[in-house]
């Protein structure tokens, strides 16, 4: 009989990665989860990651499961309307607008907006209570040797762990999908996006809106009030140069600047928080597992911040191989788990990128007709309820 260190080990310890732990930890496997820094869990601190997701209602119900949603629901805002405008004329303002209710095709929310710093502090605050989960910081996974019953994974720290399954959540530059020779196919843009909360006059009325001028989308997410006004995490999407010198500007100019690109939908937008700016890319491996090593999240696919799909993507990702593991758990990590974990998901995956990859390029359109058309075009889609509703359930994730 084979002794291994743990049942499972994930290299990773970001949203997905401690998702993961979770995830498992509370089917009953053994787990240990590293990242090389710990999670920064104050929206003041350096490094706090100051994007924020949307768990649509999949998601929503897999966090339940897992033991997760009791300690999000005080936090999160819940999204009931997808708002998109189209801001492509002339003047910076609004010139086609059209809202996708939930309540159209669901008696609740599309979804339930949260900081990500604070998903971080949550989570692993959750697997501190589960005995069968170790999460280690300040260590990383580096090396990765399989063979048909085990997999021995090196750490930076000199320690070699003996596992049945490694999961690779170790980010768009895995470590563990290198270590395994799974190449990927990516999509450079030419953007970066830039992530930060501000106040606002207006209420958001629980609505999620997305504005199209040219560069890429200008997103407003609902969160809780801040100092008693209302508040919106926003994803602002330019070219890589505009997206430097907005986050170089001084805050009164940067304000300005953000409440002509909102359109001035909200009245006067005020920062409140610091300015994260990172790469916007597609990317997706060109298979998602290897032997004895299972890819999800960014380690399996990167999209561009458009309808709540990234980290979602993912939990649906750690949702199947979780099914698949407690199905047959005597047969965790073989080879004909990891094949119909690859063959559940990869075409799901490939769908979605390619869809968000043409949304995306169609969202940094500048020629003045191309914009027109994009106008039309949002308009012709809105109009058709049937098509309406089915992109709705496409984007929640209902319709495979």
């Amino acid at each position: 009989m084979q002794s291994f260190d743990h049942d499972i080990v994930v290299s990773g310890g970001g949203i997905a990665g401690l998702a993961a732990a979770a995830a498992f930890g509370q089917a009953g496997f053994s787990v240990l989860c590293v990242d090389p820094a710990p999670p920064v869990t104050d929206r003041a601190a350096e490094g706090a990651d100051m994007r924020s997701t949307a768990f649509l209602q999949p998601s929503q119900a897999l966090l339940a499961e897992i033991g997760l949603w009791d300690r999000l629901a005080a936090h999160a805002t819940p999204l009931q309307t997808m708002r998109i405008v189209d801001a492509g004329g002339e003047a910076p303002e609004p010139r086609v607008t059209r809202d996708f209710d939930a309540a159209d095709i669901s008696d609740k929310p599309f979804g339930w907006n949260l900081p990500n710093w604070l998903l971080r502090r949550e989570f692993a605050a959750h697997l501190d209570a589960l005995p069968d989960v170790e999460f280690r910081t300040g260590t990383a996974a580096q090396r990765l040797f399989t063979r048909e019953s085990e997999a021995r994974v090196g750490l930076d720290d000199g320690t070699r762990i003996r596992a049945r399954l490694v999961i690779a959540a170790d980010g768009r530059n895995s470590a563990m999908r290198q270590a395994a020779g799974i190449d990927v196919r990516t999509t450079r843009f030419g953007q970066k996006a830039l992530a930060f909360a501000v106040t606002h006059d207006a209420p958001h009325g629980n609505v999620s809106t997305e504005i199209h001028r040219t560069g890429g989308p200008f997103t407003l997410v609902p969160l809780p009030d801040h100092d008693g006004r209302p508040s919106s995490a926003i994803v602002w999407m330019e070219t890589g140069p505009r997206a430097d010198a907005l986050a170089a500007m001084d805050v009164s100019d940067f304000e300005d600047a953000m409440t002509e690109r909102s359109a001035g939908l909200f009245g006067p937008l005020r920062l409140v928080t610091r300015r994260a700016v990172w790469p916007i890319i597609a990317q997706e491996a060109t298979r998602l597992s290897a032997q004895r090593l299972a890819l999800v999240a960014e380690a399996a696919h990167v999209v561009p911040p458009i309808g709540a799909q990234g980290l979602n993507m993912s939990l649906k990702d750690i949702a199947t191989l979780r099914d698949l593991a407690v199905a047959a758990p005597e047969r965790l990590g073989d080879c004909a788990m990891l094949d119909a974990y690859h063959d559940a998901r990869i075409g799901d995956i490939r769908t979605r990128v390619a869809g968000i990859t043409a949304l995306n390029r169609i969202s940094m359109l500048s020629p003045q007709p191309l914009r027109d058309l994009r106008a039309q075009g949002l308009d012709a889609l809105y109009s058709v309820a049937p098509v309406r509703r089915t992109l709705m359930q496409l984007g929640l994730g209902a319709r495979d």
